[in-house]
């Protein structure tokens, strides 16, 4: 590749890390920056919802990083990732780099240089395939739902905040029954 079509090292990195997990992809620079999935769709030409947008958290108990991959329509709802991992702390920029080895903006969900809990937004299985940042935030590849979890080896939970009028799917079809006497 000539020098001015160099990958920046990141890029690189995730690059040779799919290649070595037998996941054939292409990383796709975006000409603007992707570091929002609104910005990271429009240059795409996808739904936002299609982005796998990463938000790490720092779990106070012992400071590790805990990583939620979650549909770029989604806001992540921290009380249900507590509930799963033990309480949360926000992580600043340094804290996600030492982390993860990215920048904020470009964090891949994959290739972290320390041990990251990961979870998966399940309303990203909807879709036959996603965009997950690439290591830098120019840089994202597409991957399926399933390789997704099968390259992080997280598992797929309800993270998203929702108004009280939207059920999770999996609430849908249950009833609601009142414990409350005259209601």
């Amino acid at each position: 590749m000539p020098p001015e079509n160099k990958l920046p090292d990141a890029v690189q990195r995730v690059t040779d890390l799919l290649a070595r997990n037998g996941h054939a992809v292409t990383i796709v620079m975006l000409p603007a920056t992707g570091k929002t999935s609104a910005q990271a769709a429009a240059g795409l030409g996808c739904n936002v919802a299609e982005i796998a947008k990463s938000i790490v958290f720092r779990r106070l108990a012992d400071d590790t990083a805990v990583m939620v991959v979650a549909s770029g329509a989604n806001r992540v709802d921290e009380q249900k990732i507590a509930a799963l991992v033990g309480p949360l702390g926000k992580a600043d920029a340094a804290f996600v780099r030492q982390h993860t080895g990215y920048s904020i903006g470009g964090v891949c969900p994959i290739g972290h240089l320390r041990e990251t809990i990961i979870l998966v937004d399940q309303d990203l299985l909807r879709f036959d395939s996603v965009w997950a940042a690439a290591g830098h935030p120019h840089a994202v590849f597409k991957l399926t739902p399933r390789e997704l979890l099968a390259l992080t080896g997280a598992q797929a939970v309800d993270v998203a905040s929702r108004p009280r009028s939207e059920p999770i799917e999996e609430s849908k079809e249950q009833p609601v029954h009142s414990t409350v006497p005259g209601t």
